[in-house]
């Protein structure tokens, strides 16, 4: 409960800042000590309770899908330089996969969505059978996640808006804290602080007790 309290007076801080004429982004970092990401991998998918923006998807199927953007087989030929690719990556946030083209898609795209953090993974993005439930129930899924992948001792993200409730700006913050401090080789002890920031303002520190 006090990690709670001490969110939402950073929040309420934050909220007395100039306005912008935009919805500005709520950003949470996680700063880590006693931590080597060299040494210690985390490579997770946390689910958040509200939604925090529409994410891109693109989806590598057998056949075209209406409910999302497609890249057949048909089309692999056309990702064959760098340029391209680049390009592809940089216009989508997902990427999932059928599980029969997969190993296509790993040789073709896996050199550039590999080191980009956006490869169609198990936990979250190769499908076994494609009909509109799955593809409606990943789209949910994939919409109310969030990646995090350790290479440094700080995990910086987006985890809201200011648009956002603060309740719902706290629930999704505790969500994001409790699964990465399971992830931990020493739990809270690796957690030095916590900063909260919108996207024009100074960040408010939260000391973990």
């Amino acid at each position: 409960m006090e990690l709670e309290n001490e969110i939402k007076e950073a929040l309420s801080e934050l909220r007395k800042s100039e306005e912008r004429k935009f919805d500005q982004t709520v950003d949470l970092i996680i700063n880590l000590q006693k931590f080597d990401p060299k040494k210690s991998s985390v490579n997770i998918f946390v689910s958040v309770p509200h939604k925090i923006k529409e994410k891109k998807i693109c989806a590598f199927l057998e056949t075209k899908n209406k409910s999302m953007e497609t890249i057949t087989p048909n089309d692999f030929k056309n990702y064959s330089e760098k340029k391209a690719l680049k390009k592809l990556v940089k216009r989508f946030d997902f990427f999932i996969a059928q599980a029969s083209v997969m190993p296509k898609v790993a040789t073709i795209f896996g050199k550039v969505l590999g080191p980009a953090g956006k490869m169609p993974s198990p936990q979250l993005g190769i499908l076994m059978d494609v009909n509109d439930k799955t593809i409606e129930e990943v789209k949910k899924k994939i919409s109310n996640s969030i990646k995090i992948r350790l290479k440094e001792a700080s995990i910086k993200l987006a985890i809201g808006k200011q648009s956002m409730k603060d309740e719902e700006i706290t629930e999704n913050i505790l969500s994001v804290y409790n699964a990465v401090i399971k992830n931990l080789p020493k739990e809270k002890e690796n957690i030095r602080n916590i900063e909260l920031k919108f996207t024009m303002t100074k960040p408010q520190k939260i000391k973990v007790k």
